[in-house]
């Protein structure tokens, strides 16, 4: 895994503009940024990432077995009892996922560390599926990359595949978000165009603006009844106003399922840690409280934990509210402290590597149950935010 500098495209720009890649820059700070790139083996890419992504995720779903038939995870989760049954219906029900999105700390050597898992409405689909996609085969054509060059990525294949897989042929699907997040608006979009390569219906929706008709279905613009959803919301929010209360009742088919719920849950960490203590691509993490408690499986991490840890809320993104603590000491904070109110878990602090000065945390895609692909966002600080920049990667052997 090296950091290379390669050099824009000279025309970046203009493909960006003519592909609708409308947030290149946002809040006058760069966002893609093409200048270098992360070059990596097909050993690293196969070894390190593809089979240990693929292996968390099966790991994360044990975790929400247990984490569903728990009263006490389910309340440690902060997940809403009025709730229990609706999140508990969908996973025994086998309700099917679409996607989600490893962070990993990773330096080339392995292995790799899992951070978090954003389980429930991951963003930088469409530059991971499709602009950096177009970099590559621009940089081979200009010879700037080896003609054998080739990239971790697999997003829009197997998305089409998936929605295949989950839904009949010819499914009506309404993709919502909050239109006017030109990021949410290009994820959705990407969505869309993978399910109408697979065969089905793709309609737009506004968040704000869908309704519930008198028999209690959710309903779209043109008062369509929406038969089968994928909303750009979390479901930690979903679950705590009235558009959550009316899920049960409407009839909607909800993707993602609302199992999802308990695995995009920062409070997944520390029932992985307990369930699978040791393994090479976890962190040891617990939720606060814990801490001190004197129970053997918190004692045998007390050392590393006291060194250097992560204070996360179980509801956070783009690193909100995160806090580095080291030696007893806070040695950083996130700037946004929106999630501060929420509980807390703590996770054994594990170092991004620098190259030139830049920290990448590596984003592995998983499309259904298995990895399929990379992105890569740097930052100079120790804690990514949702200005962390994007970068193009590539294999070579």
């Amino acid at each position: 895994m090296q950091r290379i500098a390669l050099g824009a495209r000279p025309d970046w720009r203009d493909k960006a503009r003519a592909a609708g890649f409308a947030f290149t820059e946002m809040y006058g700070e760069i966002y893609w940024e093409e200048a270098e790139a992360y070059q990596f083996s097909l050993r690293q890419i196969d070894d390190d990432l593809l089979g240990p992504s693929t292996e968390l995720h099966a790991m994360c779903r044990e975790a929400a077995d247990r984490i569903i038939r728990s009263e006490e995870l389910m309340a440690r989760l902060a997940i809403p009892s009025e709730h229990w049954d609706l999140v508990a219906g969908s996973w025994h029900a086998r309700e099917p996922e679409l996607y989600g999105r490893f962070d990993l700390a990773y330096d080339g050597r392995g292995p790799a560390k899992m951070l978090e898992y954003n389980a429930d409405t991951p963003t930088a689909l469409y530059e991971t599926a499709a602009f950096q996609w177009d970099w590559l085969e621009d940089q081979m054509g200009r010879g700037v990359l080896p003609p054998d060059a080739d990239q971790f990525n697999r997003v829009h294949e197997a998305l089409v595949e998936r929605f295949q897989k989950i839904l009949p042929p010819g499914t009506d699907i309404h993709f919502g978000a909050w239109m006017e997040h030109v990021e949410d608006h290009a994820t959705v979009e990407q969505l869309a165009y993978a399910a109408r390569d697979a065969g089905h219906v793709a309609w737009p929706v506004h968040t704000g603006s869908i309704g519930i008709s008198d028999r209690g279905q959710f309903t779209d613009e043109e008062s369509r009844v929406i038969g089968t959803l994928f909303l750009l919301y979390p479901w930690e929010d979903m679950l705590r106003d009235d558009f959550g209360r009316a899920i049960a009742g409407s009839g909607c088919r909800m993707i993602e399922p609302a199992w999802k719920a308990v695995v995009s849950n920062k409070g997944l960490l520390p029932v992985l840690w307990r369930m699978f203590e040791g393994h090479p691509n976890l962190l040891p993490a617990f939720f606060e409280d814990e801490l001190g408690s004197g129970e053997p499986l918190v004692a045998r991490s007390a050392d590393v934990l006291g060194r250097a840890h992560v204070r996360k809320p179980l509801f956070s993104r783009e690193g909100c509210s995160v806090r580095i603590v080291e030696e007893g000491e806070v040695t950083e904070v996130a700037e946004d402290k929106r999630y501060d109110g929420n509980p807390m878990i703590v996770q054994a602090y594990h170092p991004l590597p620098v190259f030139d000065g830049n920290r990448p945390v590596l984003g592995t895609w998983i499309i259904g149950e298995t990895c399929e692909g990379l992105c890569i966002r740097e930052d100079s600080t120790r804690i990514s935010s949702d200005m962390s920049r994007f970068k193009p990667h590539y294999i070579t052997d």
